[in-house]
């Protein structure tokens, strides 16, 4: 009876753990690859309790579907165009998308495809920056620079299972030997731009005032234009008033500019006349009776 017994629970024991290695997990961040005698049988990425046959028909290997990230252990140094050395900090997101070939790429090794990938990067970072200066690198084409490469990382990465999400340079800097050869560069290009800004805009200074200096010379010859011709009128007009008042009475008229005279004869007393005094300049002085009554 003991002998049933215990042979029952070991058959119970072993059908539990054949049962055990029948069952197992998919987690939703994972992808499980299903070997039948070493082929693929099939790829699980729904997540869920799966069956299969208990090993070493059938095994299960699973992979990571999440976006991981590659961040370089020290910077890189690469070449330029100009022959000159930069030191390059980047970092990579990327997530398997195909795992049956991550996996015959890898045989499931993250460590294994992020050197890949890195050099994949490396390979292309290299071709990019042989093609361009320092400055161009820096700034005026970097965002090129990772275009070029984050196409030529797509393109590879897709072939052993892989999608790269972004490519980033974190750091770009220049070998302290070439720094302040490459500053000095930079300072006199910048020098040479403000000059020539400086140059037109004297230019455009000049040109200005010669524009107004012109257009003043012409407002002003109008307006003396315009003065002479309002004072001529004016004279002409007090010439014809003169006329008249010398037309109606003369007499008049000829005391009338003796008193005008003598005004600004003695208009300062500091003024000192030396004449006969018989001559007609005083005979007004001498006969206010001499002048007519005006006629009407």
């Amino acid at each position: 009876m003991i002998t049933r017994l215990v042979a029952a629970l070991v058959a119970v024991v072993l059908l539990a753990i054949v049962a055990s290695t029948m069952i197992f997990v998919v987690d939703q961040r994972k992808f499980a690859i299903v070997f039948t005698f070493q082929k693929v049988k099939e790829v699980i990425s729904e997540p869920g309790l799966y069956v299969k046959w208990p090993y070493p028909i059938d095994q299960v290997v699973l992979v990571d579907k999440r976006i991981q990230t590659i961040e370089g252990a020290q910077a890189d140094k690469y070449i330029t165009a100009e022959k000159r050395n930069l030191l390059v900090d980047l970092f990579v997101k990327w997530q398997v998308i195909d795992p049956v070939r991550y996996y015959v790429s890898f045989r499931g090794e993250n460590s294994l495809a992020q050197d890949r990938l890195m050099q994949i990067i490396r390979a292309g970072l290299n071709e990019e920056f042989t093609k361009r200066t320092v400055q161009e690198v820096v700034s005026s084409q970097r965002e090129e620079v990772m275009e070029a490469v984050r196409n030529k990382v797509i393109h590879d990465a897709q072939e052993v299972g892989i999608r790269v999400v972004d490519v980033r340079l974190k750091r770009v800097d220049l070998l302290a030997t070439i720094t302040e050869r490459v500053y000095l560069r930079m300072q006199a290009e910048r020098n040479r731009v403000a000059n020539a800004l400086r140059s037109t805009g004297a230019a455009e200074e000049e040109q200005i005032k010669a524009d107004a200096d012109r257009q003043t010379e012409v407002i002003l010859a109008d307006a003396y234009e315009k003065a002479q011709a309002i004072q001529g009128e004016g004279d002409a007009k007090a010439s014809q008033i003169y006329a008249e008042a010398f037309g109606r009475d003369p007499q008049f008229y000829a005391f009338y500019k003796s008193l005008e005279a003598y005004r600004r004869t003695f208009a300062d007393h500091r003024n000192l006349i030396i004449v006969d005094p018989n001559e007609d300049f005083f005979k007004y002085l001498k006969s206010p009776s001499a002048v007519a009554a005006p006629k009407k």
